[in-house]
């Protein structure tokens, strides 16, 4: 009988499925404001003595700074929740992340305390990348271990909506703040997005403590067959695994910066459309990927995760040159429609079955090392420094021309290497792990 005043945990595959899309939306919505701060505010507030150009890039450095801790916290996060369960660490992980956010939303600027500002939000920024390293891998590894046999592409795609869920939330968040004065909102209307966290959290901790271990750890568990170093056991059984999901999800997570930070600064300063507009695009096509997400998760059930990240992997390749193209001829219908023809529909077959995808690649007992330790090399080696080199490499001949070649070269790279990945086009994968090694007890 559950003590009282506590909720007894449920295993419902649909209650832990939901549980871990609205975690994963408060740790994402946590950590995309950044960006979307990145771009807008935190240039003339943390680095006002700089150039607006040098300004933007330094902004964006720091957002990228945030990555470099990611696969500490993926190592960390996923050797103890290897070892000791995927709940706790995705507890830790959520109040870890809305303390740093919080911190950042009552941070004095530069002109307060000078250059101890940026050093700190340098500092909170790489906490919250130590804290969102071991977010994804549990989440999706809580909602594709509890999935029936037969579901876990749609169940895996719970987790994975929280990413577009959270740039939408943290997208209208800015908006809201956005319609003050510049005066307020450079003064004061840009911590209320941080702030806002601390009630997010709240809400993810009440929803997270009520769901139940992974069954599959729980199997790990009582057969002994866990290892003593999970990330180690990892490279050693699964390091073309590790590097080929890191290829794999190269373009996924760079895409996913440009369209929610870098091009709404791009249209701002190059196209002339208004900040409000271009947040506003931003926010629908997350919308639209929210849904499209649960769709091709589903449809992954049927054709296989490999075939629908493979297609994902495809339309982000042919669709980013008209994208741009849309967004060059002006206009916040342009851009709009250009942000939902990437962000909302290309990246979502891709995004839908990231989760089950890649935890299905490693087997139970380094799951959680091995999906999340691949997961976050790739987010240093393409998504953490993207806006920043598309900021740069527009710079060089003021065109969009070598961004656009830039984000083709990513995609190309992710075709490859999702087509070299474990499994079959055209064929849906089985229930059980795609690496098809068993559980074994420690030595």
């Amino acid at each position: 009988m559950p003590s009282p005043g506590h909720a007894p945990a449920s295993a419902s595959p649909l209650k832990v499925a939901t549980a871990s899309f609205i975690g994963t939306t408060v740790e994402y919505y946590d950590f995309f404001i950044y960006g979307t701060a990145a771009a807008l505010v935190f240039p003339s507030l943390f680095f006002p003595d700089s150039s607006p150009l040098v300004g933007t890039l330094l902004s964006f450095a720091t957002l990228g700074v945030g990555f470099l801790a990611r696969p500490a916290g993926g190592v960390l996060f996923g050797h103890f929740g290897d070892r000791v369960g995927r709940k706790k660490m995705l507890v830790i992980s959520l109040i870890t992340m809305g303390a740093a956010t919080v911190l950042m939303g009552l941070m004095p600027g530069y002109a307060q305390i000078g250059v101890a500002a940026p050093i700190l939000l340098t500092l909170l920024r790489l906490v919250q990348g130590f804290a969102v390293g071991g977010e994804w891998g549990g989440a999706t590894l809580m909602a594709v271990e509890h999935a029936p046999p037969g579901k876990r592409g749609f169940y895996g795609a719970f987790p994975q909506m929280g990413a577009p869920a959270g740039v939408g939330l943290a997208t209208i968040a800015f908006y809201l703040a956005s319609q003050l004065s510049s005066a307020q909102f450079e003064s004061w209307g840009w911590r209320l997005p941080f702030l806002f966290s601390a009630l997010l959290v709240l809400v993810g901790m009440v929803i997270r403590l009520t769901v139940a271990e992974s069954p599959e750890f729980e199997k790990v568990r009582a057969g002994n067959a866990d290892v003593k170093l999970p990330i180690a056991e990892a490279f050693r059984r699964h390091t073309k695994e590790i590097l080929l999901v890191a290829g794999a999800y190269l373009s996924q997570g760079v895409f996913a910066y440009i369209c929610m930070s870098y091009l709404v600064s791009y249209a701002d300063e190059n196209v002339g459309i208004e900040r409000s507009h271009a947040l506003m695009g931003v926010f629908v096509a997350a919308v639209v990927a929210v849904v499209l997400y649960a769709v091709c998760g589903a449809l992954a059930d049927r054709w296989g995760r490999k075939t629908m990240y493979f297609i994902g992997a495809v339309a982000m390749l042919v669709t980013i040159w008209p994208a741009f193209a849309l967004i060059n001829a002006g206009g916040s219908v342009n851009f709009a429609i250009a942000l939902v023809l990437v962000f909302g529909i290309a990246m979502a077959p891709a995004g839908g079955v990231t989760g089950s995808l890649f935890s299905m690649i490693f087997s139970p007992e380094v799951r959680y090392s091995g999906a999340s330790v691949g997961y976050t090399i790739s987010q240093i080696c393409g998504a953490a420094f993207a806006p920043m080199i598309a900021t740069a490499l527009y710079a060089v001949n003021d065109s969009s021309g070598p961004v656009v070649g830039y984000l083709m070269l990513v995609s190309a790279i992710s075709v490859v290497s999702v087509l070299l990945l474990p499994g079959r086009l055209g064929r849906a994968e089985s229930s059980g792990p795609v690496a098809g090694e068993p559980v074994r007890a420690s030595a």
